[in-house]
């Protein structure tokens, strides 16, 4: 049993091959040549309190299929490229999948004003397209205002102090539940779409 399991028994993460950007590192965008590792391993139960507690605190954005019942909710970081390789993974499965995506910000500059715009998009799946599309060309992502408003500063911080709360420092995090077994699953790092749509029973 890992240290993190013994401070948080109710999060069982899910064992696969990690690839993710940390608050306490510079992201680096991967090789053109290295996609999002496999999945080698089934999904694992755990309990409901992850999720119910990402329901009910996080701030973020929906995109995809809006009726859905179960959503998929990804933590994520605006200048992090592996954040990036699994929205583009994700759009994929937009027909089937309802994601809330809620952005975090490792520190107070440029982080927290496009994580700001993102959020307050009236038009999100295009303004996250565009800004992943910046930030996977190396190019730093979409231009934000400086200036942001106290209540969505507010959101995102508590967005980031939830991430450490589930003993989490690296993003992307997706917790979701299992479309097939409603069972409770999560995991830290990107994913291809094939495995993606493995991991949540989307298949």
């Amino acid at each position: 049993m890992t240290p993190q399991h013994l401070l948080l028994p109710l999060l069982t993460t899910l064992a696969l091959a990690v690839a993710g950007c940390s608050k306490s590192s510079e992201p680096a965008a991967p090789a053109a040549t290295t996609a999002p590792a496999a999945a080698t391993a089934a999904p694992t139960a755990m309990t409901g309190s992850a999720y119910d507690t990402v329901a009910s605190q996080g701030k973020g954005f929906t995109v995809g299929a809006m009726m859905s019942a179960q959503p998929v909710y990804v933590l994520f970081e605006p200048t992090c490229p592996h954040c990036g390789h699994l929205w583009e993974a994700s759009k994929a499965l937009h027909g089937k999948v309802k994601f809330i995506w809620v952005p975090v910000a490792f520190n107070q500059g440029k982080n927290l004003a496009q994580a700001a715009t993102l959020l307050s998009s009236s038009t999100p799946l295009e303004t996250m397209t565009e800004h992943e599309k910046s930030v996977l060309a190396g190019t730093g992502g979409i231009s934000a205002s400086s200036s942001v408003t106290p209540e969505i500063e507010q959101a995102i911080k508590a967005n980031t102090q939830l991430l450490s709360t589930l003993g989490q420092d690296s993003v992307p995090f997706v917790v979701a539940k299992h479309r097939q077994s409603g069972e409770v699953i999560s995991h830290s790092g990107a994913m291809d779409t094939a495995t993606l749509a493995k991991f949540l029973g989307a298949e």
